[in-house]
């Protein structure tokens, strides 16, 4: 039985974890030689001198991405059991494998120093505990933070050059379709076609995306949806549906990149998309797709969407008209605060300030 100098007895008497993960779905399927190239690591871990008894392999994330502990169960697992002083030794194929984000990989780092227990790749076995083990860990890292910067940043690079002269092949609402010559051409079908201009004609007369909907359903009328498998499907109207064909600018014609901006949340967790107002659009290229309606008209219909949003904290927007017997609703103001009153029609019509204290 080999044995390196930094294993020692209390060590090998407790289990060795092997931990395997793949970022994809995708990988997880197609690239199997990986996969093969981790789960050798338990040879390695019978090198260092565990019994296959005392072997334990974790491969409950495959398919999750390391750019943070969410969803991964088994990395959770992994923590827990070190800080318990169950884990002898921690092994993975790179360090890229536990963690590409410092914030996560540190406390792995002291845990195993706490607990003395070892971390492995395939380059050799580390001691967090000793400045030299934790100079060198601490130096993985950085690197496969690093990594993950630099290989976002040329695909990110590439997407937007591409972006730029607007051939990106994003997905298309209905009512458009994109051949294979990478072409976009109307949908021949004409009742997709009347379905989408009724939308925004009707929405043009009545100013409201309630009015549409209330129109469409008086009528029995359903809108078409892009379905996942690029087929288009009829479904009942509803004001989510509605705004959503009025927000696409693909139906004025134009290509739109950079629509959306990412944030992480400082708690940690899922990260949030938040829609940009238009003038921060990165990429805006006219007259890629067939034209349902001008610029000018869905610009137009974006400053009333906008207009009609109920956001009584913004006093330049009034909200949209709405049926009752209060006819100032969203234009009168507090003459001492100076905020938007709102409508309350229980027990009579009253215009109440935003904390309700009525006036």
């Amino acid at each position: 039985m080999s044995m390196t100098p930094v294993a020692q007895p209390h060590h090998l008497s407790r289990k060795a974890v092997i931990y395997i993960r793949q970022s994809t779905g995708h990988q997880v399927l197609t690239n199997i030689e990986s996969q093969q190239l981790q789960h050798a690591m338990r040879e390695h871990a019978r090198q260092l001198g565990w019994p296959d008894e005392r072997i334990e392999v974790v491969e409950t994330d495959l398919g999750r991405s390391a750019q943070s502990t969410e969803r991964r169960d088994g990395y959770k697992a992994l923590l827990a059991d070190v800080a318990l002083g169950q884990v002898g030794i921690v092994l993975s194929y790179e360090s890229t494998r536990l963690s590409r984000n410092c914030t996560d990989w540190y406390p792995l780092l002291d845990l195993c120093a706490y607990n003395q227990c070892l971390i492995a790749d395939r380059d050799g076995v580390y001691d967090a505990s000793t400045p030299n083990g934790r100079l060198l860990l601490g130096m993985k890292g950085i690197v496969s933070e690093v990594e993950l910067h630099t290989l976002r940043g040329r695909l990110i690079a590439g997407v937007q050059q591409k972006a730029q002269r607007g051939d990106l092949a994003l997905a298309l609402p209905a009512g458009l379709l994109r051949q294979e010559d990478g072409g976009v051409v109307t949908d021949p079908d004409r009742a997709v076609q009347h379905a989408i201009t009724l939308v925004f004609d009707t929405f043009l007369a009545r100013k409201a995306a309630s009015q549409v909907v209330r129109l469409l359903r008086d009528q029995g009328l359903r809108l078409p949806r892009r379905h996942r498998n690029c087929e288009t499907v009829w479904r009942t109207p509803t004001v989510a549906a509605v705004i959503a064909i009025l927000r696409n600018p693909a139906y004025a014609g134009t290509f739109v990149y950079g629509k959306t901006r990412t944030q992480v949340p400082l708690s940690g967790g899922r990260p949030q998309r938040r829609r940009l107002p238009l003038a921060e659009w990165k990429v805006i290229v006219h007259d890629r797709y067939p034209a349902y309606v001008t610029w000018e008209t869905f610009t137009r219909i974006q400053a009333i969407l906008d207009d009609n949003y109920a956001a009584y904290a913004h006093n330049q927007r009034r909200g949209v008209p709405r049926h009752g017997a209060a006819l100032l609703q969203g234009l009168v103001y507090c003459g001492s605060c100076g905020h938007k009153m709102v409508v309350q029609y229980k027990g009579g019509n009253q215009y109440l300030q935003q904390f309700f204290s009525q006036v």
